[in-house]
């Protein structure tokens, strides 16, 4: 892990949700830089219907989201609304809901790791294009020629979040090598404000665990994956299923009360 380069601004590469334009920190370049106050700093969560959890988080994250695993890489995603751009989990203001859980995803931002593509190092960004990063900041990136102690607690934070990332992808291969995973699609009738039905719309094509899939393993290979402790991480994403109701209703709720076009 590094901390800020004081120095050269290596070649970052890829792209990360929410981040529009995040660079390495560096003294040289954001020694007057920091975060302010803002009345909403995840208002940019408001698009977004889908966020990815790490494997720690999903005892929690089952309180309140369906959690899902998408793509080729299986990753797992909390769900937080039904349709493309709409999350039912932020208000027209871009408060999040104060019963639900945040993953560490979205409150590392304005920060993120990325990789040096010239060494094995990882290196601090900032998402210099976001609302809270100012130039007449409450509280700087840097206090003197240091980081001060907040982007010392954002290293930290982001080193955390990493080691579980990595931890997520090991899990997610245990149970892909055990060929636990299975396709599933999910499904909802909007309905207008009279309580008519529209068109049924597809949610999502997803991988889930599948729980006969776990009973039918053989003694040994079910041992192994206990004593990973990944046992209860699978149980928490299995309950979690039952949230695909709630985020369903939360939807129906806001199209019922929502004006309609002349």
């Amino acid at each position: 892990m590094s901390t800020p380069a004081p120095g050269g601004q290596p070649e970052l590469t890829g792209q990360v949700m929410f981040y529009r334009r995040p660079e390495p920190l560096s003294l040289e370049k954001h020694r007057d830089l920091g975060v302010k106050q803002i009345a909403a700093p995840f208002s940019f969560l408001k698009t977004a219907h889908a966020v990815p959890i790490t494997v720690s988080e999903f005892g929690v994250a089952a309180t309140c989201y369906p959690i899902i695993f998408v793509g080729n890489d299986k990753t797992p995603v909390a769900v937080m609304g039904v349709r493309q751009n709409e999350n039912e989990y932020i208000d027209a203001n871009g408060q999040p809901d104060p019963d639900t859980y945040l993953p560490a995803f979205v409150r590392r931002y304005p920060f993120v790791f990325a990789s040096d593509p010239k060494s094995d190092k990882l290196l601090l960004c900032v998402d210099t294009e976001a609302q809270m990063v100012s130039n007449s900041p409450d509280v700087k990136f840097f206090d003197g020629e240091n980081a001060s102690k907040f982007t010392q607690d954002a290293i930290e934070f982001c080193k955390e979040f990493e080691r579980q990332r990595r931890a997520t992808v090991e899990f997610v291969e245990l149970l892909d090598k055990a060929s636990l995973f299975e396709q599933k699609s999910v499904a909802f009738t909007p309905r207008d404000a009279q309580g008519n039905p529209g068109p049924t719309q597809k949610i999502a094509d997803y991988w889930a665990i599948s729980e006969e899939g776990l009973n039918a393993l053989p003694e040994a290979k079910f041992q192994d994956i206990r004593n990973t402790g990944a046992l209860a991480a699978v149980y928490a994403h299995m309950v979690s299923l039952m949230n695909w109701q709630r985020v369903i209703q939360r939807t129906m709720r806001r199209l019922a009360t929502a004006p309609q076009p002349n």
